[in-house]
């Protein structure tokens, strides 16, 4: 079930594909969902939901996986992927498309006022606190404080928002 408050504005060119499974993807009101945007079902039965004033940059591609929940006043910037779902693969025997998904590590969580640099790979269980700035090409797996500013790795870290 695809919800789109009245207010949002999701180009013609952006891709956002309905469920088969009854996962939910609900855009807040005044959000903008930039041209070449991609939200698929795929890999679990998690909702994506999308706060008030989001603006999701050309190129992201968005899987439900096991959930998305992105806060009010996000920036996120072009190209950037989130992938709440990791494929099971210890099976050596048998194809890793066939080994189905992991379980799952809570998703993905962005809270308020993030602002999410270009080409960053969010993975399930990542948890984006208030305020925090993702620099571009950050991967993200983990939890990242609030009015932290990240350069992807814990040991490039910058330092706090002032």
């Amino acid at each position: 079930m695809i919800q789109l408050d009245p207010t949002a504005h999701v180009s013609a060119l952006a891709d956002i594909e309905d469920s088969v499974r009854g996962t939910r993807i609900v855009v807040g009101a005044h959000s903008v969902i930039d041209s070449f945007v991609k939200i698929k079902p795929a890999g679990g039965a998690g909702d994506v939901v999308i706060g008030k004033h989001v603006a999701i940059n050309s190129g992201c591609v968005l899987y439900t996986g096991h959930g998305i929940q992105i806060g009010n006043h996000v920036a996120i910037a072009a190209n950037c992927t989130f992938a709440p779902v990791n494929h099971a693969y210890q099976e050596g025997s048998r194809l890793i498309r066939e080994q189905g998904f992991l379980p799952s590590k809570g998703g993905i969580v962005v809270e308020d006022d993030v602002w999410i640099g270009a080409n960053c790979v969010l993975l399930d269980g990542a948890r984006l606190r208030q305020g925090c700035v993702l620099a571009a090409g950050s991967v993200v797996r983990q939890e990242i404080p609030a009015y932290t500013v990240w350069a992807g790795h814990p040991l490039r870290q910058v330092g706090a928002r002032t």
